[in-house]
């Protein structure tokens, strides 16, 4: 018959530790407690509670009061300004050009977009509506092929590549002989 290895009682003379799991725990947490909170700078967004009086119909807005941190446009008008560089709400954005409400479509999950174009660069961006938005103007909207930034950025790519295609076409010249 095998003997089974128990564990030590506690009169026996084996050394215990100084601390039981849990005193060990909580002192962990204790020490928790005392450190300074870390910073998230790169995936933490900032709320962009900020008035603003739109550029077209000349309204002013407030922020919005549900569904987002950071106001994409005039729920009056649904013009927009471009003031967004790479991501939402960063506020980056060198042209700072206004941009047109050119049309909407609605998602598979019946979410409606607002699709806006850039007056200065002709940057196609999608707005998701707001809880304020005037619906009206939303649904007076021409209709849109429902796409994706992804499918925009492949359009840009494409017609970067056939304007790079026929410049190179252009410039190529015929090899020219030199006689010695």
């Amino acid at each position: 018959m095998q003997s089974r290895n128990f564990p030590p009682l506690e009169n026996e003379d084996k050394e215990q530790p100084k601390f039981s799991r849990i005193q060990r725990h909580k002192s962990s947490f204790e020490e928790d407690e005392e450190r300074q909170p870390r910073a998230r700078k790169r995936h933490q967004r900032r709320s962009t509670e900020e008035t603003f009086k739109c550029r077209h119909c000349r309204r002013f807005v407030t922020p919005p009061l549900s569904g987002s941190l950071h106001r994409n446009h005039c729920p009056y008008c649904l013009y927009s300004r471009h003031v967004d560089g790479q991501r939402s709400g960063d506020r980056r954005s060198d042209c700072g050009a206004p941009m047109e409400p050119i049309g909407s479509f609605q998602r598979p999950n019946g979410e409606h977009v607002i699709v806006h174009q850039c007056a200065g660069c002709t940057l196609e961006r999608f707005n998701r509506i707001a809880a304020d938005d005037d619906f009206e103007l939303v649904l007076a909207l021409p209709a849109v092929t429902p796409r994706t930034s992804r499918d925009m950025k492949l359009k840009r790519l494409s017609v970067l590549a056939e304007v790079w295609q026929q410049e190179e076409w252009q410039t190529e010249e015929t090899p020219v002989e030199i006689h010695v």
